[in-house]
């Protein structure tokens, strides 16, 4: 071999080697800020979650400072100078807001948790959340029933609340978890609030365990080493405020804020940095910070590196032996192409080109072959927006030939107000890199049609930028019949409930009632639409069973015997058999069999207990109670619905559900239940 060749192979072997190894270090670098890139969409999400928690709770407990009702009560302890024998009506007014900030408690979590079975019902424990209304030195005035001690930590806050809320940062509760405490204060009526002094104060005191710490979590996450963890400076330590991936419980674990390398004091002093620095275990991690406005935390989102950078390592690991390997071929078939001669190269490249070429021809055109046969339309669009390719169905639906759609903008194929939904959902997936769905309602022509679309990511092409393959599906049909198909139950449960009304004409309209308060009872909780249509139809449906009970029985105004008091009862149960097989979408029929459980665990049939039991069932069983006891009849005068109400709330945690009494008293009493019911009252005439 000639000199000039070995030189030229040897050239050719050192910049293929520094080639190698530069490109590796680059693919490094890409993977870091890949995962900065991943590390950063997290921790924005986690700390989202939480800072909007932290809102949440100043919120709840400075709406209650501004309620009217709560600011007369204070109004006119300060002008009698805290002598409560001078406010009028005071017990009256003190009942009241007791009940107000029992509802408060209930909606928005400052509820104890719940005592652990086997404490005997005598034995006192010290309360560990609830609400509270103070005076200005942080003496409680009226306050939920497991409302902790005002201490002196909860003192010096109140007296720290002169134009807006405060927040006690996390400590060690009285229940021994890590608890929180979040106080408003009360202006006087009639003053100008700005500057004055506060009269009193909303306190609010939660454990945060159940609700704060979940938060942390991010939903889908697959990594099994990635962690978000709250972190605080206390003078020259940082203490760990969130539960640790190794067990640690939270407040258990302090490190000196000097130690050497540690992530999470850098996070505190670079929050948005990125780093890969050594947690709390002393292992390797990528971290990111970011810091809170209100509390003195910091979020630190991290990932052991080993995990993390284990399939790049191992890539690039792969990568250098190939290409080494891949110089010492390409010797090989230097040596051998000089043996051949470049003309026979070049043929042979130019054959294996067209035969390619062909190949590519074939499968493009079996392609949209395939895609032009659906009924869909296909599309796929690039990261700026721009249409790239159609399916015969997508040309059809536009009114364009293919060569007038490609290369354009979509906005101006379908128009600008059509376009904006596809275009979130494309810069959705794009940014996340999984494939979305949505529904779209569009006006064809003086036509609505819904499309359901779905959005999928595709790998990108040499030398092109991101794109979507964009699948539009009219749905309207399904959309149509499945409302059709809606109405037509409505209608069917309407004509069965007009049935039993009149076989049993003394409990006429009761069934409807009962629907009507548990339908409410489920919007005060904020239930999902599914949820609330199985408490309505389990409302309506409840008496279907007294067809199987004799009517004699049913019109009887007399005493029934216990036979016919069981027979009354099992037509529940019957009730749940004969819609057993109706396809509803929620659980109707299981509702009703759930409905004579009591929360204690004492009914039946099954002796559910507590949470076991269905909500719907939990929620109909409370609006089936309450509208027997105020209705009235032929024979009695119906109860008041304070009574009523009472009665329900003395009867919570052993017959009832408390947080769905909660949520009736809450409608009755201040979202105008007792108006809208108050027909209950008169008697129906058989």
């Amino acid at each position: 071999m000639p000199l000039v060749g070995l030189v030229l192979l040897l050239v050719l072997a050192i910049g293929a080697a520094f080639w190698a190894v530069h490109f590796v270090r680059d693919d490094r670098e890409r993977d870091l800020r890949a995962w900065q890139t991943r590390l950063n969409i997290v921790a924005d999400s986690r700390f989202a979650a939480v800072d909007e928690w932290l809102a949440r709770q100043s919120k709840a407990v400075a709406d209650l400072a501004q309620n009217t009702s709560l600011q007369l009560y204070m109004t006119e302890i300060a002008l009698a100078a805290g002598d409560l024998g001078q406010v009028t009506d005071e017990s009256a007014q003190r009942g009241y807001l007791r009940q107000l900030l029992l509802a408060a408690a209930a909606r928005d979590g400052f509820l104890a948790a719940a005592p652990e079975s086997g404490i005997a019902a005598n034995v006192s424990r010290t309360g560990t959340a609830g609400l509270a209304l103070t005076d200005p030195l942080g003496n409680a005035l009226v306050a939920t029933p497991d409302m902790p001690p005002v201490d002196d930590r909860l003192r010096a806050a109140i007296r720290a609340a002169t134009t807006g809320p405060v927040v006690v940062d996390i400590y060690v509760g009285a229940g021994g978890m890590p608890t929180m405490a979040f106080v408003a204060p009360i202006f006087a009526l009639q003053t100008d609030a700005e500057g004055s002094v506060p009269i009193g104060a909303v306190l609010g005191v939660k454990e945060v365990a159940r609700d704060l710490y979940p938060r942390l979590a991010q939903p889908g996450a697959t990594e099994a080493t990635a962690e978000a963890v709250l972190v605080r400076r206390d003078g020259a330590q940082i203490t760990y405020l969130s539960p640790l991936k190794d067990g640690t419980p939270p407040l258990r674990r302090t490190l000196a804020a000097d130690t050497p390398e540690l992530a999470e004091a850098w996070a505190i002093d670079e929050p948005g940095g990125f780093a890969r620095l050594r947690d709390y275990a002393d292992a390797p991690v990528l971290a990111v910070g970011r810091r809170f406005a209100t509390v003195p935390w910091t979020l630190v989102y991290k990932i052991d590196a080993r995990e993390a950078l284990a399939a790049s390592d191992a890539r690039r690991r792969d990568l250098l032996i190939v290409l080494f390997l891949a110089i010492g071929v390409l010797g090989a078939v230097i040596v051998a192409a000089w043996r051949h001669g470049t003309s026979r190269r070049e043929a042979q490249a130019a054959l294996r080109a067209r035969a390619l070429a062909r190949r590519l021809d074939e499968q493009r055109a079996f392609l949209k072959l395939v895609t032009d046969s659906q009924p869909a339309a296909i599309s796929i669009v690039d990261e700026s927006m721009v249409v790239r390719w159609v399916n015969a169905t997508a040309c059809r639906v536009a009114g364009l030939p293919e060569d007038q759609i490609a290369g354009k903008a979509l906005a101006s194929i379908i128009g600008p107000l059509p376009a904006r939904e596809y275009e979130n959902a494309i810069k959705e997936v794009l940014a996340t890199g999984k494939p979305t769905e949505t529904t779209q309602t569009l006006d064809r022509n003086g036509v609505m049609v819904t499309l359901r679309n779905k959005v999928l990511p595709l790998t990108p092409a040499a030398g092109e930028g991101r794109r979507v393959l964009v699948v539009s599906e009219d749905v309207t049909q399904l959309v149509e019949a499945r409302a059709k198909s809606e109405r037509l139950m409505r209608q069917v449960v309407g004509i069965l409930v007009r049935v039993i009304d009149r076989r049993d004409p003394y409990s006429a309209d009761h069934s409807g009632r009962v629907a009507e308060v548990a339908a409410a009872i489920a919007g005060e909780m904020g239930l999902d639409a599914v949820s609330r249509d199985t408490a309505f139809i389990a409302g309506q449906l409840m008496n279907l069973g007294k067809i199987a009970v004799p009517e004699a029985i049913l019109t009887r105004s007399g005493k029934l015997s216990d036979e016919e008091l069981r027979q009354i009862r099992a037509s529940l149960l019957t009730s749940a058999d004969l819609v057993r097989d109706v396809e509803f979408d929620g659980p109707v029929s299981e509702t009703l069999r759930e409905l004579q459980e009591r929360f204690d665990g004492t009914g039946q049939p099954q002796g559910l207990k507590g949470e076991t039991i269905l909500l719907p069932a939990r929620i109909v069983a409370v609006a089936n109670a309450f509208v027997g006891m105020v209705s009235a009849r032929a024979w009695r005068r119906g109860m008041t619905m304070d009574k009523a109400v009472e009665q329900l709330l003395d009867d919570r945690g052993r017959a009832f559900d408390p947080k769905v009494v909660l949520a009736l008293a809450n409608y009755v009493q201040n979202r105008g239940g007792a108006q809208a019911w108050s027909h209950f009252g008169v008697a129906s005439q058989p």
